[in-house]
């Protein structure tokens, strides 16, 4: 279950709390996710959860994730009372600065202590929230962090009688929080809009009578209205009227789709103009629109490295820098005659607010999650930050074909029969095998048969993988599969020559005829090849249990460098792993599928991908990106706002600590002083914030 860490305002705090409920036991693997203040945890463990957080920041509640539409209001309402808050203080402390700085030159002897006065409430107004987090963390044992470094150097510049300086340098820290906190928040807001498309009712049909209903409501079977301009509540079927829906919001493709009686919505489609009524196929918790929230909001959980690496680089960076400016402030003087200790005490102090992570710990989460905000609104969803981060590493695209690169909406293109069985004969046999099937070859047969199939005379279902159906029909066995199958049962074929993806029929041992189903190709298919190798890809595979003519013709047409048909699902599986090599020739492998056979290939790869429009929940739940619209296309986009991201990303991190290092260096010698150093800090923080932003740009370049 989702809790919101209500009160989680700062990167630091997220890792503390992060590090201490993992110590819990059955929480190892948690996350808390900063950039939604979110933790997924068991109920059972929510007193243990509170009370670690109680102990390590106390300002920070755990409270039950609420509705989404509630939570962004929420959540807008506390940011922007904080922000008020803040910027009051600013405003305030500004204004005594001003003053302090006009009467120190007027006050002397006694009424210095006037002057204390007056600048230590412009310090206390500016500075009141850091030194309350730096008070309490050094009373919990947690001392290097941001506010202990701005409270050692602010109240060392006081001892050596810096007033204006010391507060001077707190406010203008104020300043540049109060900018980055504007500019988190409103990353927030964008990232949380992105997905302010669940459903807040569903009309459902009772008793003839239309009830407005929360979407969780409703079951399987029940029957909802959608009236014009409103969000489709849950997924299912249009059992009656037309209209045009908009599916921006699922696939992040802006032109309207047109459905009709029998055709599938899903939810979180906005209807047009016209009235439909909807049986629900699934319930709200597993509808599109759920598992789009649950999978976005849960994402960044899973760290890419370098957020891993700056975490930990963080951790110890700062307790290092606090020791060399201790060394700094100490060793010169008394190692060098005539060097003053203030001299070198100050410049101590500035190395010490220069030397604050903020710039990396809040920016680099900040990018990744705008990242995979932006690629949600293309369409994509990328299950966590370190699959976003491997998608910049691909070298190799390994595609499925049926359903992924060509439309797997099969259509009966030829019927021959022999031993006496008729075409009708074939393929209501066909038919009567494949009712149960989910396969697009079944639905294509059921769609050419257009007879009603008795289901109560067949017994014995059985689907095998790569292979076909068994089952009984009054009391006959009958096949239907490819060669395989029939070989399997040892029935003999006048010659195996077929050509296309050919359906073979059997009867008690006794062959019947076959069923030509011819398939499409995506109308985006080349292209999507020819994208790949744009980008750099160096190769691109199909793997196919399709036969070696359709698979070799499909492949030539697209352009497609290597195939390999007539696979089972575990030899695609031992197929991907002999493209992805071994050691130091080891490749980075994505592997694009959409069936349920397609489910082990995509967990073993290194990216595993899942067209989620027509793709079976297997797939979707396997795979580390879902894109929602069956394009191939959006996986070469995939990979480019990967790419984009971890840009971005590593100029935070050059830019960044290239500019610390100077200052320090420059702190180090006496040339910056503490406001310089503010620059370096809250202005260096502030600029990475901003340029993580950019990640959530919809048109990628």
């Amino acid at each position: 279950m989702k809790y919101e860490l209500k009160g989680l305002d700062c990167p630091n705090c997220a890792n503390k709390i992060e590090c201490e409920l993992k110590k819990l036991e059955g929480l190892s693997d948690l996350t808390v996710n900063f950039a939604t203040r979110t933790i997924d945890i068991d109920p059972a463990l929510e007193q243990d959860v509170a009370k670690v957080l109680q102990k390590v920041e106390p300002h920070v509640k755990l409270i039950p994730q609420k509705l989404v539409s509630e939570k962004r209001k929420e959540t807008d309402e506390d940011d922007k009372a904080m922000l008020k808050w803040k910027l009051i203080n600013i405003i305030l402390s500004a204004i005594s600065l001003c003053l302090g700085v006009v009467l120190s030159t007027k006050l002397h002897g006694p009424y210095e202590v006037l002057e204390y006065g007056i600048f230590f409430v412009a310090y206390f107004l500016a500075g009141r929230e850091v030194l309350q987090k730096s008070i309490g963390n050094i009373v919990r044992g947690q001392v290097f962090d941001e506010n202990f470094l701005m409270t050692v150097a602010t109240i060392g510049a006081f001892a050596i009688h810096e007033l204006p300086e010391a507060v001077g340098v707190m406010l203008f820290y104020s300043v540049g929080e109060y900018f980055q906190d504007l500019a988190v928040s409103r990353s927030r807001r964008s990232i949380v809009e992105l997905m302010d498309i669940r459903p807040d009712y569903a009309n459902l049909i009772i008793d003839n009578k239309v009830e407005k209903v929360a979407p969780e409501a409703v079951k399987i079977g029940e029957t909802i209205i959608v009236m014009p301009g409103e969000k489709v509540p849950l997924d299912g079927e249009v059992i009656e009227g037309d209209s045009n829906v908009d599916t921006s919001a699922l696939t992040g493709e802006s032109v309207p789709r047109r459905v009709q009686p029998g055709e599938k919505v899903m939810a979180g489609m906005v209807n047009g103009q016209g009235l439909l009524k909807v049986r629900v196929e699934k319930t709200f918790g597993e509808s599109s629109v759920s598992k789009i929230l649950d999978l976005v909001q849960s994402a960044s959980g899973r760290k890419a490295r370098t957020e891993q690496f700056i975490t930990k680089f963080a951790r110890y960076y700062t307790p290092a820098v606090v020791f060399g400016a201790l060394a700094i402030a100490i060793i010169p003087p008394l190692a060098v005659p005539g060097e003053s200790f203030a001299k070198w005490f100050y410049r101590a102090l500035t190395m010490l607010v220069i030397s604050c992570p903020c710039a990396l710990v809040v920016s680099i989460p900040l990018g990744y999650f705008g990242g995979i905000g932006g690629a949600s609104r293309n369409g994509i969803l990328v299950k966590g930050a370190s699959f976003l981060e491997a998608l910049t590493n691909v070298d190799t695209v390994v595609f499925d074909k049926t359903g992924t690169l060509t439309k797997g909406v099969f259509k009966v293109a030829d019927i021959k029969a022999q031993n006496g069985y008729s075409e009708q004969e074939v393929l209501q046999l066909a038919a009567y095998a494949e009712v149960y099937s989910n396969h697009p070859i079944a639905k294509s047969i059921l769609e050419a048969y257009d007879n009603v199939v008795d289901k109560d005379i067949i017994k014995d279902y059985k689907e095998i993988p790569g292979h076909g159906i068994i089952v009984n029909v009054n009391g006959k066995k009958i096949l239907a599969g490819n060669q395989k199958l029939l070989k399997q049962e040892g029935i003999a074929l006048a010659h195996e020559d077929f050509t296309g993806t050919v359906v073979h029929v059997a009867v008690d041992g006794s062959y019947a005829g076959y069923i030509t189903i011819a398939d499409e190709i995506r109308p985006d298919g080349a292209s999507a090849i020819k994208e790949l190798k744009n980008l750099g890809i160096k190769r691109t595979v199909m793997l196919t249990g399709d036969a070696e003519d359709t698979a070799s013709n499909i492949a030539k047409k697209l352009g497609i460098d290597e195939y390999h048909a007539g696979l089972l699902p575990e030899e695609k599986v031992l197929r991907l792993e002999q493209l992805q090599g071994k050691g130091d020739a080891r490749r980075k492998v994505v592997f694009v599928g959409d069936g349920i056979n397609d489910a082990p290939v995509i967990t073993r790869a290194d990216v595993g991908i899942a067209m989620g429009g027509l793709g079976s929940d297997a797939a979707i739940e396997a795979a580390d990106v879902v894109i929602m619209e069956d394009m191939p296309s959006k996986v070469a986009e995939a990979i480019k706002i990967a790419r984009h991201t971890k840009k971005i990303v590593i100029q935070n991190i050059i830019f960044a600590l290239g500019v610390k290092g100077i200052f320090l260096a420059l702190g180090a010698v006496g040339v910056a002083s503490m406001w310089e150093a503010v620059f370096a800090d809250v202005g260096v923080a502030l600029l990475t914030v901003l340029n993580s932003t950019r990640t959530l740009l919809h048109n990628i370049k």
